[in-house]
């Protein structure tokens, strides 16, 4: 009578158990780190509200490699998905670099301004091109760090620049802008600005602080050389065999974290920026005459990525008629 107990629950528990589908999912956030804090918990809120159906496993600090290999390894099954920068989904919908053009905002209104029209079409354009994302989420903008001070756009470009290795954008943009940059995995960078074999980067202030490459260089110049930011993205093999209920579950739930996430990282990029002064980063402001310079090389560099077809002429044309919409008549 006992055994025949035990077949019951056994048979009662082993469909459920069947049916669990759990969703890998990378990242190069630390663990412990506010933005996988709120990543578990979205797992964990969607494990509950399907009753274990759908179940989340995180891997964080980078260990399924770069995002080339993040994407290869979604591709053949792997992973289901990741956290992941916007351009590394470009081979499949090349427009969601727009918003990454060199020079395209002068603040983070701009920005809302820009976002308000279009973060609907760029979402759907992730989803039709075959990645279900959830909304974007703001990375920062990236400013030029340097060892010492530059005045012009010429000054930058004799420095010796770091690239970010396999950023396909970024080696687009330096050539558009006749840079000669070197090419170096993110945890190089430190110890080449300590040894001198670069003396410039371009990045967010949160990452220049936490990657401890702030020590290094001395000079922020004031001009958001580029926009940045990330999306949740599962893979449509992933989502293969989820109910539709559950996936309104899954999606609700991931859209409430990825406007969580987008809310944190505005508080958290002003707040650092404010915190290099502090940190004995000399913040340049930008004359007159450099803005002009600096535009002026970033207009004619978008005109080749264009060109070259990294991102829709037509789109950028609409983001830039909105963005000049705003600027004669901002919001106060």
């Amino acid at each position: 009578m006992r055994f025949k107990c035990l077949v019951v629950v056994a048979l009662l528990i082993f469909p459920v158990l069947s049916q669990a589908k759990v969703f890998k999912i990378a990242t190069e956030y630390p663990d412990g780190n506010a933005v996988l804090n709120e990543l578990r918990d979205a797992g964990k809120r969607i494990e509950e509200a399907t009753e274990g159906r759908l179940q989340f496993k995180f891997y964080p600090g980078g260990v399924m490699g770069d995002a080339i290999a993040v994407r290869r390894k979604i591709r053949i099954g792997q992973l289901s998905g990741a956290y992941i920068h916007s351009t590394a989904l470009s081979y499949d919908f090349k427009n969601a670099q727009v918003l990454n053009a060199p020079l395209l905002f002068r603040n983070f209104d701009e920005v809302d301004a820009v976002r308000a029209e279009f973060d609907q079409e760029l979402n759907q354009g992730f989803i039709d091109n075959g990645w279900h994302t959830f909304g974007l989420i703001e990375g920062g903008f990236a400013y030029p760090m340097t060892s010492v001070q530059v005045s012009s756009m010429e000054e930058l470009k004799q420095q010796k620049l770091w690239l970010p290795a396999n950023d396909s954008l970024s080696e687009q943009v330096a050539k558009a802008f006749e840079m000669n940059p070197i090419t170096l995995n993110i945890g190089d960078v430190l110890t080449a600005l300590q040894t001198g074999a670069i003396n410039a980067i371009v990045a967010p202030p949160v990452g220049a602080i936490v990657l401890q490459w702030y020590s290094r260089t001395g000079f922020l110049t004031d001009a958001p050389f580029m926009y940045i930011y990330g999306v949740i993205a599962l893979s449509e093999r992933s989502l293969k065999g989820v109910a539709d209920q559950d996936y309104e579950v899954l999606s609700r739930e991931l859209k409430r974290s990825s406007e969580r996430l987008d809310e944190l990282a505005r508080a958290d990029n002003v707040k650092a920026f404010n915190a290099l002064s502090d940190l004995g980063v000399e913040i340049v402001p930008l004359t007159d005459a450099m803005r002009a310079d600096v535009e002026q090389d970033a207009l004619e560099a978008v005109e080749k990525l264009i060109a070259s077809g990294e991102f829709d002429a037509d789109i950028y044309s609409r983001i830039v008629e909105t963005l000049n919409g705003y600027r004669s008549n901002p919001v106060q």
